[in-house]
């Protein structure tokens, strides 16, 4: 399998899901604003993400891919069956449970997750009732991150990484369809989120069936390999909670600040899932299965030159990327979202939250190609202390920077938090002798470096301060960034091909 075209195959898709999500959040931007409901509704859907997050995405595939890889290349099918099937059940049972719980619950969860909506009770009461709605949210999707786990693990990357196509697609239909029904017209993006969860689950159960591993309910307390992953997911829970009460206190700290501040941060953060999804996201889920596999076969050779090759692929793309947003905060911003009830105050405040979490953006991404180099070994005691330092140093940012800052503050919080996550984990690698560099990294780097600053020179003084932003209609707005987009990538790929850096040298085959 070459893993370049791997690459490009999930980001490609990974982009489709991106351009329909900012088509989504233009749709709810122009359709509500950022105003108590849309508050209400971006902590409702934070909140079972986290719980998402938590169980199924961060510490279930952490502690399951590993597993389940190791499985596949040393007990064969019949036993790699059985291991998905107690699985599920036991995923299935836990998940119902909480899911219960958390709809039982919703004002106590409302009341910890967002404390100041406590004293305006129309923005409270609106957050619980949609709580109440969205939680079913988190059995669904993790549900999709299991099935997504396997079909990644037998190299069937495309079905997951389309799936979240259907999310966005829900929501837009639900904005645009289904809110003049529902009172108030925002209630109609809640219901939109338990659809999204349903299409994504029916999309993928085929492809499982078709790999005869379609999960069948069956439990078993004495199962060797759950068993094994139990004891990997109880830190790897901690650690993910570790990372996931960063953004939750984040939000707290956000609902006390001034009214669309939790909105701002939530539509900078979309524009930064931009990069991270297709870059962070991509290669991390093809290098866990791989690094996994290539652990399993005891190659430690190829294990540390599958993490140089993402480590290089990260810095080639992402520091570019962290630059161009910088830069094109503006127009980024006012193309996509500012009309209708999105007015200009929102969109500099959100200018300002993005411009503070690109600062972060490579960090963002390290963690996501470092933090699989601990997983694939099984080894996830040693992230989770790192993200216990990454926390304390986090809030103590926060506690700096709100002040002054404000909302763009508790952005730039995480985004160097990530950055002195992602120095850490890549310092042990090095120390425990996982990763070795391959020759050349100074060169490069200083390559990368220099094509990087003149890219982001020229989008900066020809975009950075124009009014015209503001006030210009679409479609000049969408031809103008197209143009300045176009530009900054071919200047950096010229300056990049003159310096001798060239797509080929990154063609790599996986295991």
């Amino acid at each position: 399998m070459n893993l370049l075209h791997a690459l490009a195959r999930i980001s490609s898709l990974t982009l489709l899901s991106r351009i329909f999500g900012f088509v989504r959040d233009t749709i709810v931007a122009r359709s509500f604003g950022a105003s108590l409901y849309t508050d209400a509704f971006f902590v409702a859907l934070k909140i079972p993400n986290l719980l998402r997050r938590l169980f199924a995405e961060g510490a279930f595939s952490q502690a399951f891919v590993p597993i389940l890889a190791e499985y596949k290349a040393r007990r064969g099918h019949d036993a790699t069956r059985l291991l998905i099937d107690h699985t599920t059940t036991l995923l299935l049972l836990a998940l119902t449970a909480v899911t219960l719980l958390g709809m039982l619950a919703a004002p106590l969860v409302v009341w910890l997750s967002a404390p100041g909506f406590v004293h305006d009770p129309q923005r409270f009461d609106m957050t619980v009732h949609m709580l109440r709605i969205t939680f079913p949210y988190i059995l669904m999707i993790s549900l999709v991150s299991l099935a997504g786990g396997i079909l990644n693990t037998w190299s069937r990357f495309g079905v997951p990484a389309f799936t979240p196509v259907l999310f966005n697609l829900a929501l837009i239909g639900a904005a645009l369809w289904l809110a003049p029904w529902c009172h108030p017209p925002a209630m109609a993006l809640a219901w939109g989120v338990v659809l999204g969860g349903m299409l994504q689950l029916a999309l993928q159960l085929p492809f499982l069936h078709r790999l005869g591993l379609l999960p069948r309910l069956r439990f078993s307390r004495h199962d060797e390999g759950v068993s094994r992953i139990l004891r990997q997911m109880g830190p790897a829970v901690f650690g993910v909670s570790i990372a996931q009460l960063s953004l939750l206190i984040n939000t707290i700290f956000a609902s006390f600040l001034a009214t669309g501040s939790v909105s701002w941060l939530y539509y900078a953060d979309r524009l930064m899932e931009f990069p991270t999804g297709m870059l962070g996201v991509a290669l991390g889920t093809i290098l866990l299965p791989s690094l996994s596999q290539h652990y399993a076969d005891n190659d430690a050779t190829q294990y540390s030159r599958l993490l140089d090759w993402g480590l290089r692929l990260t810095l080639l793309l992402a520091l570019p990327a962290a630059a161009a947003l910088a830069a094109l905060a503006l127009p980024l911003v006012s193309t996509l979202f500012a009309y209708g009830h999105f007015s200009i105050h929102d969109t500099w405040m959100t200018r300002r939250a993005l411009i503070a979490y690109s600062l972060g953006l490579l960090g963002l991404i390290m963690v996501k190609i470092l933090a699989p180099g601990f997983y694939a070994r099984q080894n996830i005691r040693t992230p989770v202390k790192i993200a216990i330092l990454t926390l304390t140093a986090t809030q103590l940012m926060n506690l700096l920077f709100i002040g002054p800052l404000q909302h763009a503050g508790l952005a730039l919080a995480i985004g160097l938090g990530a950055c002195i996550n992602a120095a850490i984990l890549l310092q042990r690698l090095l120390a425990h002798g996982i990763y070795r560099p391959e020759p050349g990294w100074p060169g490069f780097i200083v390559r990368v470096a220099v094509a990087t600053a003149l890219m982001a020179a020229l989008l900066w003084f020809g975009t950075g301060h124009d009014p015209s932003w503001l006030h210009a209609g679409f479609r000049w707005k969408l031809a103008h960034l197209s143009l300045w987009v176009s530009g900054g990538g071919l200047v950096y790929f010229a300056l990049l091909r003159l310096t001798g850096i060239r797509p080929e040298q990154f063609v790599r085959h996986g295991a």
